[in-house]
């Protein structure tokens, strides 16, 4: 039984393999030859371990970025950190993690057949980290280890990754200019309040792709060079602001330190054009693979895919969204040092991914005002939360990192709150949850087809 929970967390913290089998599942389920299965699997899989790839040089560029600002405003506190906290929690939680995992992968997909909400969550460490909170949280809220914890905590969780992307797709069909991919990421509730924040307060004519460079700086529309050059400015100043002899002898291993960081600007960059090319290969193959499962297995049905999925679409958005993201979890910071709570120190990967984000979903219905203020609210929403998911999570001694996403955010907040009410509470609370989920989609026009969403 151990062997098979191992293989199982192995499997599906490896998306790459989980896509990849998706769509060679799709293509099979299409009658297509054998030679466009195989190559139709491998170019999925291989799509996904480019932008992957191209995600972790970005997150190793940031490592630098992340040690320099603390170390020149000379803070401690709590950084939020999925990943950090994932790990810790798996030594106790691993087995329930998986199995709530399983169940909410299942739960997932007889929604998808079931419900009018055809989302097929397929980014598998996502799903893994929501697994693991909620079996935190359960527990802690004292529903013990057993069946009854794994099948609510899979109901949970698979609702939730069901509900999410249906947040997001009316912007998504903005962004993408069609239907065929959903979000799936654990900063949709942020993204979908960005989107509206723009819609109300945005103005569409005015994108953040519609910058006009004067023709002597026209060479800043591409983005490679337009990246590496605002990344290099920003790593410069707050190398200058560190310090030489923290650079050369902390993080560049004697290397001087504007050489360093300016090498660090430009992995930066090299890292967004691997995503962009791993994004055009995942579009390329997985959507027409996925058409197969759509027809077969749940009709209509659209894979999520990871935030990375969207950054082509809107490069200047991403800086942007970066940028304001991470001020104003900077900002944030220094007011909890005022107030004397405990401070949540902006984590630089959280603000890029969800920060970038969310200015693309603003932006996609109000513009640059909508991309400004959809991740400035979206940072709000990463930067004051964690003060709040904390104390529920006191069973782990989680004092050095906590959740970072919005998903994990607002839902953990308000399955730790059931909790604290006992077991009968989050029992029926959860249950609700999913009923509440049937109800509406029984309500429901049947979605939108693309000329309707048009």
């Amino acid at each position: 039984m151990q062997a098979i929970i191992n293989f199982f967390v192995s499997l599906v913290q490896q998306p790459s393999l989980l896509v990849g089998l998706l769509a060679v599942l799709g293509l099979i389920l299409q009658k297509k030859k054998a030679t466009d299965v195989v190559q139709g699997g491998v170019k999925t899989f291989a799509g996904f371990l480019i932008l992957t790839g191209g995600a972790t040089i970005l997150q190793n560029a940031l490592v630098p970025f992340a040690k320099m600002f603390k170390f020149a405003l000379h803070v401690q506190g709590v950084v939020p950190s999925n990943e950090a906290v994932v790990a810790i929690a798996l030594v106790k939680y691993g087995s329930i993690t998986a199995l709530i995992m399983f169940v909410g992968m299942v739960v997932n997909i007889a929604l998808a057949r079931f419900t009018k909400f055809k989302y097929i969550f397929l980014t598998g460490q996502a799903m893994l980290y929501v697994s693991c909170l909620t079996a935190v949280i359960l527990v802690s809220a004292g529903l013990g280890t057993g069946w009854k914890t794994i099948i609510l905590g899979g109901l949970f969780e698979g609702t939730l990754l069901t509900v999410t992307p249906a947040l997001c797709q009316p912007f998504m069909r903005e962004i993408t200019h069609g239907d065929a991919v959903a979000m799936g990421h654990t900063g949709n509730i942020g993204y979908a309040i960005a989107g509206w924040i723009g819609k109300i307060f945005g103005n569409k004519k005015h994108s953040t792709e519609d910058i006009q460079f004067p023709k002597a700086l026209g060479f800043l529309r591409d983005s490679t060079v337009s990246i590496t050059l605002v990344m290099a400015i920003v790593y410069i100043c707050l190398a200058i602001a560190s310090g030489p002899h923290f650079v050369e002898t902390k993080l560049s291993a004697g290397t001087n330190f504007l050489v360093y960081v300016i090498v660090q600007a430009g992995t930066f960059a090299a890292g967004f054009a691997v995503v962009l090319q791993g994004v055009r290969m995942i579009l390329a193959e997985i959507v027409p693979a996925f058409q197969g499962i759509s027809k077969k297995l749940v009709p209509n049905s659209k894979p999520a895919l990871d935030v990375p999925i969207i950054f082509p679409y809107a490069p200047n958005a991403v800086l942007l969204g970066f940028f304001v993201s991470f001020i104003v979890g900077t900002l944030s910071m220094f007011v909890m040092i005022a107030m004397h709570t405990t401070v949540i120190i902006p984590g630089v990967v959280g603000h890029f991914f969800c920060g970038a984000a969310a200015a693309i979903y603003g932006n996609s219905k109000g513009g640059r005002r909508g991309a400004i203020l959809g991740a400035t609210v979206n940072s709000l929403l990463i930067s004051w939360l964690p003060l709040y998911i904390l104390p529920m999570l006191g069973s782990l001694k989680l004092a050095a990192s906590t959740f970072a996403d919005t998903d994990y955010l607002i839902p953990g907040i308000l399955l730790g709150k059931l909790g604290s009410f006992g077991n009968v509470a989050i029992t029926v609370g959860i249950l609700a949850f999913v009923v509440i989920v049937i109800l509406v989609s029984a309500m429901m026009k049947q979605p939108a087809t693309k000329a309707e969403a048009k």
